[in-house]
């Protein structure tokens, strides 16, 4: 069995370096490579220890340094080490760009600019030169191998220039140290403003990790006299752990309130800006802020277990997913940087040969195609437009588990929906319970069968109960079973076989009328009729989806009547009643081979046909399973909407990865030649190198208002 496991990188200069990485290691045989540029990480699949040593030696071998020691810098954060390395360059540079103006003897003299560019030299080294020598001996050049390389020319260039020249006056025409120093200040400061903009595209992680509490109330003698709290750290908690949270207090964790009141404040983990109000057996969720009333409730999920949490690995991961654009952007990456030093070889020898020009002046044509065609701006397009369109719609309570997901939903041609719980609230009005005879533990025994599904109609059933009874019977069973679609079996300590579910789980023949029976061998006990609310926004989505020339269908496991009511009224095009969760399968199977579905599910019975649909999308408030097989999770109060909202933001994000893409090969296309005939010297080819990074990065962040 694999497990996870995180490194961290120091070294990576820019986007091109984490895909050579990315690229190194899937072509080693590892799996599940996930490289974090922004933070410094590397995830990935591992057995044991020995691969993990394995990993972090070939990563070493690219010219980085990779250890088990994941963690913040440790220096302030306008303090970090490229701050410093910049801020030095910059100082360092600054004479050499005054001797381009003045002709101060002190200014122009060797030894002086030798020594600053030196230094500056040196620190490019250090920031560029191990993971350039490192891609180049793995064969996987990137795009530090293009800095080093003008920088290294116009350095060695200079101190040739200086002993082979026959006077100081010669020697000038020859001096690229500004040119030397120019290529790596630039670079850096565009390093330094690319990350600084990436953390930019990273606000919704950092806002959903600031939320997560530190410390909770603890009960302590609970029940008791002398019950009591104690103040500890999150990571303290343990399930099943009792906790008192008063007004003004984040949730510690996720759990079942047994006592009190409360008007919890979800907006920044559902979207939701109206406040709900929580009661005895309502739910609530770590990180959410209890803004009015106090509450005890039992925690059921602590730590990374929480939906907080989990969220945020998920937006953290789910720009893993590439989407189908970016492919090909990969494979232009892989053969770019060759491709450049080729031009840039080219481009000397043809001006020199060619067209006469002196050695100074096609060296320096040479260098300036080396630093303008960087390929940062190429692999900063998609990254980045995916990053903050998953952002954006996670602080709207729409998480997504992949960039892939934005070509998805431009494709699909029917979306298929499950009845309960998610074309209807799944919150049911119980309109009658009929029992059949006067054994007063029917509806004890009904209200313990119930606690062992997950389904809407349990946990609506159970609320009736309890608002008609104040107390229950515990009856003894000695095996109780979920049968998926159909209901529930137990046995008693006397052997008694009880049956709770649909009619189609009945051991006798049933009315349609009636949504759930309860047999006790074949003693029919109690039957109960339901009433699901339509979901307010379902009408409009539907009619939305339509306007889209996208079919729809209903795929339920209720009686067929019920499911051509809800049909007939939202206007929905296809019904498929009474469907084991087997049926839903199978069709989602057959029809995806012919075009592509999306399928939206709430419960356990739908986790199979979820997996097999081309688009999966999950209410956020259905079973665990179900989440967990979606690619979309839906979690604020009008779910059904967010289908409209994802499909309005992949539009959006697909024309920014188009527009940034444009720029980025445009910008190659056009200012290569550009660089080739002398009209872009290198200084001026490394700052608007940077600049195009910028410009790609801007225009993703526009994705945030969207």
């Amino acid at each position: 069995m694999s497990d996870k496991t995180i490194l961290s990188v120091k070294g990576m200069t820019c986007a091109s370096c984490a895909q050579g990485i990315d690229r190194h290691l899937t072509g080693k045989g590892i799996k599940g490579v996930h490289v974090f540029y922004d933070s410094g990480e590397v995830e990935f699949e591992t057995i044991d220890q020995k691969q993990t040593s394995f990993v972090i030696k070939e990563i070493n071998k690219l010219g980085y340094n990779a250890s088990n020691s994941v963690g913040v810098d440790q220096l302030p954060k306008s303090y970090s080490p490229l701050f410093l390395k910049t801020v030095l360059s910059l100082i360092l540079t600054l004479p050499m760009w005054v001797s381009m103006l003045t002709k101060h003897s002190s200014i122009h003299n060797f030894y002086f600019q030798l020594i600053l560019t030196s230094i500056v030299y040196a620190i490019g080294i250090i920031h560029f030169g191990k993971s350039a020598v490192g891609s180049l001996l793995q064969l996987r050049p990137n795009m530090d191998v293009l800095i080093m390389m003008g920088a290294s020319t116009s350095f060695i260039y200079s101190i040739s220039g200086f002993y082979l020249s026959e006077s100081h006056s010669a020697w000038m025409n020859f001096n690229f140290f500004e040119t030397c120093a120019s290529i790596i200040t630039f670079v850096l400061i565009g390093n330094l403003i690319e990350e600084k903009s990436l953390k930019r595209t990273n606000v919704a992680i950092s806002s959903l990790i600031k939320m997560q509490p530190l410390k909770a109330r603890r009960i302590t003698n609970a029940y008791s006299n002398n019950e009591g709290f104690i103040e500890v750290t999150v990571d303290l908690l343990n399930p099943n752990d009792l906790i008192l949270v008063n007004a003004g207090d984040k949730i510690p964790a996720d759990g079942l309130i047994y006592e009190g009141y409360a008007l919890i404040d979800s907006a920044a983990l559902t979207g939701e800006a109206i406040p709900e109000s929580k009661g005895i057996n309502d739910r609530v969720l770590a990180g959410t802020i209890l803004i009015e009333g106090s509450i005890k409730f039992i925690v059921e999920k602590c730590g990374n277990a929480t939906t907080l949490s989990s969220m945020i690995e998920l937006v953290k991961k789910s720009t893993f997913k590439k989407p189908k654009i970016q492919k090909l952007s990969d494979q232009i990456s892989v053969v770019f940087v060759p491709a450049v030093i080729g031009i840039a070889l080219i481009t000397f020898l043809i001006n020199h040969f060619v067209f006469d020009i002196s050695t100074t002046l096609s060296t320096l044509r040479a260098i300036a195609v080396l630093v303008i065609s960087c390929p940062c701006a190429m692999g900063l397009a998609i990254p980045t437009a995916v990053a903050v369109s998953i952002g954006n719609a996670a602080r709207k309570g729409i998480l997504i588990k992949g960039g892939d997901i934005f070509d998805k939903i431009e494709l699909i041609e029917e979306i298929v929906f499950d009845k309960t719980g998610t074309l209807t609230t799944g919150e049911f009005k119980i309109e009658k319970i009929n029992y059949t005879n006067a054994d007063e533990l029917t509806p004890s025994i009904l209200f313990q069968l119930e606690q062992y599904s997950s389904h809407p109609i349990s946990k609506s059933i159970i609320h009736h109960l309890q608002e008609q009874n104040t107390s229950f019977s515990t009856i003894s069973f000695k095996e109780i079973k979920e049968v998926k679609g159909k209901g529930i079996i137990a046995t008693d300590k006397e052997n008694n076989e009880y049956y709770l579910g649909s009619g189609k789980f009945a051991p006798i023949p049933t009315d349609a009328n009636y949504q759930v029976y309860l047999f006790k061998n074949k003693e029919l006990l109690a039957f109960i009729a339901l009433k699901d609310e339509i979901r307010k926004e379902a009408k409009e989505i539907i009619n939305w989806i339509k306007s889209q020339n996208i079919k729809t269908t209903l795929l339920s496991g209720d009686i067929l009547n019920r499911c051509n009511d809800i049909a007939s009224e939202l206007g929905i095009d296809t019904v498929l009643a009474q469907q084991l969760p087997t049926d839903k399968a199978k069709y989602i199977e057959e029809k995806s081979k012919m075009h592509s579905i999306a399928m939206i599910g709430d419960g356990i019975n739908d986790a199979a046909a979820l997996s097999l649909a081309n688009l999966s999308i999950a209410i956020g408030d259905g079973s665990a399973i179900a989440i967990s097989s979606g690619e979309i999770i839906l979690m604020t109060k009008t779910p059904l909407l967010g289908i409209k909202r994802i499909k309005d933001l992949a539009l959006s994000t697909n024309m920014i990865i188009k527009q940034n893409l444009f720029w980025a090969f445009i910008y190659n296309v056009l200012a290569i030649p550009f660089a080739a005939m002398g009209y872009l010297h290198p200084m001026i080819a490394s700052l608007s190198m940077g600049f195009s990074d910028v410009i790609v990065i801007g225009n993703s962040l526009r994705l945030k208002n969207k």
